[in-house]
């Protein structure tokens, strides 16, 4: 059996497979122990599927312990080793404002602060050191930062110029930190990032080493429970979409930033290629935030970089934008009058008015149910109970604010919170040349199938798809990914030196030591070049082979180009600047068999509820369940599946295809 876990900031999901299965479950996010809310998923799915946990044989996991850590500003007491003279390079950024129109608009403080910033007497060039670092100094360097405070900091973040070219005097470092403070974690930059752009690399593993104690802590607890439960040692999701081992993670938390939404769009990918649309926007709305991204032939966009939380992160990754729209996410009026939605949650604890559990703020969960969306006569999930009496008085307390009715409120907190969703995949298509009107909707999530079609509506989408698992589908995206590694090193090759022979050793070098870091010398490897003309200022990412011809990459750098830009120049110098070699080991191989090997999935009820759609009351068709593959639906409806519930507007209709989603059409 494979386990699949992935913590939200509502729920936790549990997916088991096995014998063409997949088995489901839910429990509810325990934020302040993680590992509880993770044992208790696991629990509910074994007893659902029926089997010990001694039958599960790997168990991959996605958290966000790290992205909490992160978006809270919070982290272990760090220290910082830079070269003489650059020990602020990360307060002073790259001086740009966060901001373009408010002057006022700050950027996150470091985590680092002033008096842990440490200069070591050194200078590394890009042909070799300037100003050698001798061992003396290096054991100086460390006695002054052990002898900072009282008990000293818990993780060191050491980042040297050049040290993605020549990391001989941040290993000396790291060497001399080790021997002085052995119980302090160490982040060593060319270990971390491996690249140029001194700014990045070093905001980069300041995170690292700042989250990493913090990530260790909460897997150690998962350990002992695990052991407790029986349960194998988890693999962990790492930002770029693929598993890692547990120690790895433990020690470079920054990989694992966006654990939980990589899970998700691994998932989406998966579901997509199952049902036949390689090309998919993917809309994942939970409890506490709203997750899109781009699939395009099969395969979900990636990026060399990104920012989190104000803050960069110079490590590959998923193409996943954010924003804090869910459905715990609470409705206000700002002080000029206006309903806004989020990005405050209710999250597990309280939860949403309707959860009956303490909430009094309204969100876009009570807003669903008072219209009807959602019933009361059934439980969600997790068997949480909704009170509609405690969602309409929630609603009604912030419609007397706004001076509006109750069920005009409910609907514009719909309104809000879709305008802000449907912005978000705006960000990841239209502001990168993409046409949405090509791609079928994937909605997931435990509330993305109530919002899909008034989504696709707004976007000119065509066709929706659902999963029978969209509820958990970021678990079962942990369970069919792949293990990866990725090793990338900053090279600068252009004119004579960008030749076969130093692109083959490059990849080589890089492609064995993702190997050696994934733990199989059999691992499949992808290389990826990032080129630009000379004197750009950022590259553009091209995947060939190992042997790949100057040519070869110029002409497939061109194209890209041109697509991007508009425009190529052939009279240009090529650029060279970064070669990334991706290691990838594995992935189950799990099959969307649809239902009817599910005994849950026949027992499929009708019935009828009142409910309010753009302004006017309708009567929906309630199906209950797990609908058999063929199954029509004909808008207006509700298909209210095990972890999620599907809304179908009076203009959409469709089916059950073979692997268990629902396909929705707009009528002509």
């Amino acid at each position: 059996m494979l386990l699949g876990v992935d913590v939200g900031g509502t729920f936790t999901d549990a997916v088991i497979a096995f014998d063409g299965r997949v088995i489901t479950a839910k429990s509810p996010t325990t934020p302040h122990d993680q590992s509880e809310g993770v044992i208790a998923a696991v629990r509910t799915v074994l007893a659902e599927a029926g089997r010990p946990a001694s039958e599960i044989r790997e168990f991959s996991h996605g958290m966000t312990v790290a992205t909490n850590a992160l978006l809270e500003g919070r982290g272990a007491r760090t220290a910082l080793i830079a070269t003489e003279g650059f020990t602020d390079l990360i307060e002073l950024g790259r001086q740009d404002r966060a901001e373009l129109y408010r002057l006022c608009a700050a950027r996150p403080a470091p985590l680092v602060p002033p008096e842990l910033r440490f200069g070591a007497p050194e200078r590394m060039t890009p042909d070799g050191p300037l100003r050698p670092l001798s061992p003396s100094a290096a054991d100086e360097v460390a006695r002054r930062v052990g002898a900072e405070g009282r008990a000293g900091p818990e993780s060191i973040a050491v980042v040297l110029l050049h040290s993605y070219r020549h990391p001989e005097h941040e290993r000396l470092l790291g060497e001399a930190l080790a021997r002085t403070l052995p119980d302090a974690h160490v982040s060593l930059s060319h270990e971390v990032v491996g690249t140029f752009r001194e700014y990045e690399r070093a905001a980069t593993t300041e995170i690292d080493a700042a989250l990493s104690p913090l990530l260790a802590s909460y897997l150690r607890q998962l350990v002992e429970r695990c052991d407790e439960s029986g349960l194998p040692e988890p693999a962990i999701m790492q930002s770029n979409g693929g598993l890692i081992d547990l120690e790895s993670a433990a020690g470079h938390a920054a990989w694992t930033v966006l654990s939980g939404p990589a899970g998700g769009a691994a998932g989406a990918a998966f579901v997509a290629r199952a049902s036949g649309e390689h090309d998919a926007l993917c809309f994942d709305m939970g409890g506490t935030s709203c997750d899109v991204c781009v699939v395009d032939d099969g395969s979900v966009q990636e990026r060399s970089a990104g920012e989190v939380a104000g803050r960069p992160l110079a490590l590959p990754m998923l193409a996943v934008h954010t924003v804090g729209a869910g459905g715990g996410s609470i409705a206000w009026r700002d002080p000029g009058g206006a309903l806004r939605v989020g990005p405050q949650s209710a999250g597990a604890d309280p939860g949403p008015a309707c959860y009956g559990r303490g909430g009094t703020e309204p969100t876009v969960t009570d807003a669903n149910l008072l219209l009807g969306y959602l019933g009361s006569d059934a439980p969600l999930a997790g068997d949480v109970e909704l009170d509609h009496g405690a969602a309409e008085q929630a609603v009604e307390r912030l419609a007397s604010e706004l001076g509006l009715e109750p069920l005009v409120c409910a609907e514009g907190i719909i309104r809000v919170a879709n305008a802000e969703m449907v912005r978000a995949l705006r960000v990841v298509t239209v502001q990168r040349g993409i046409d949405p009107r090509r791609y079928a909707l994937l909605a997931f999530g435990g509330a993305g199938g109530l919002h899909a079609a008034q989504i696709a509506d707004e976007l000119g989408i065509e066709t929706i798809l659902c999963p029978r698992a969209s509820g958990v589908l970021a678990a079962l995206g942990l369970v069919v990914s792949p293990g990866r590694r990725d090793a990338q090193r900053s090279v600068f090759l252009s004119g004579d030196s960008l030749s076969v022979e130093d692109i083959a050793e490059g990849v080589a070098e890089l492609g064995e030591r993702a190997r050696e870091s994934l733990h199989d010398p059999e691992a499949e490897l992808q290389p990826t070049f990032e080129l630009r003309y000379e004197g750009q200022s950022f590259e553009l990412a091209i995947q060939d082979g190992p042997e790949v011809e100057p040519d070869e990459l110029r002409r497939a750098f061109e194209a890209e180009h041109e697509d991007r830009y508009g425009y190529s120049d052939p009279e240009q110098v090529l650029e060279l600047v970064t070669i990334r070699v991706t290691a990838t080991s594995g992935g189950a191989d799990v099959t969307l068999a649809g239902d009817e090997s599910d005994e849950r999935g026949s027992e499929v009820t009708r019935g009828r509820r009142e409910a309010t759609l753009r302004g006017e009351p309708i009567e929906l068709e309630v199906l209950r369940g797990s609908p058999a593959p063929g199954t029509r639906i004909e808008g207006p409806a509700v298909v209210e599946l095990p972890e999620s519930t599907l809304l179908v507007a009076p203009e959409w209709s469709g089916e059950v295809d073979p692997t268990g989603t629902i396909r929705l059409e707009r009528r002509p």
